[in-house]
């Protein structure tokens, strides 16, 4: 059984496209907008073992570097000692561009998403310091912390949500 929190998360990777763009640290792809074209050396920085606070507890994420074309990536969010949900995490070079793909569990691993799908987010834009996907940004603050924003839809609202992570030594 899923808890509230997990449902909340699961609202979260289900939706697709927000018609108005009101969120300081996201951005959307239209429609029929293509993707830009991009490696992932602009995200190579990712790879390694980030920990931070969110949702009442503690969230923790683990990257790969990139081998095979791909980045591999675990998350899981611990509260109260126990751990709510697992997702396993790709970002992935696909048709000249990256694409972040992403799977849940439960804590017994049993899946959210029906077998062969995946919550997928198309990449938007490039910069610096930042690389956005279609509702869910990662950003570099600095060699020790990156910031994740995600677009969390709940009860037909629909927020800005920031997780800091710190590198784990």
């Amino acid at each position: 059984m899923m808890t509230k929190g997990a449902v909340f998360l699961l609202l979260l990777f289900s939706f697709d496209v927000l018609a108005n763009n009101k969120f300081s640290n996201l951005l959307f792809l239209d429609h029929n907008q293509p993707s830009p074209t991009a490696d992932l050396s602009v995200i190579q920085w990712l790879s390694g073992h980030w920990r931070g606070e969110a949702f009442g507890g503690l969230v923790e994420e683990v990257w790969s570097p990139a081998l095979g074309g791909s980045m591999m990536g675990a998350f899981k969010l611990v509260v109260e000692d126990q751990v709510q949900f697992y997702e396993i995490e790709t970002i992935s070079e696909v048709n000249d561009s990256l694409i972040f793909r992403l799977k849940h569990f439960n804590k017994d691993l049993t899946g959210w998403e029906e077998k062969d799908a995946t919550v997928d987010f198309k990449l938007v834009k490039v910069t610096d310091s930042k690389v956005y996907f279609n509702g869910l940004t990662i950003e570099r603050i600095s060699e020790k912390e990156i910031n994740i924003y995600v677009a969390i839809e709940h009860e037909g609202k629909t927020t800005e949500e920031k997780f800091n992570y710190k590198k784990v030594e």
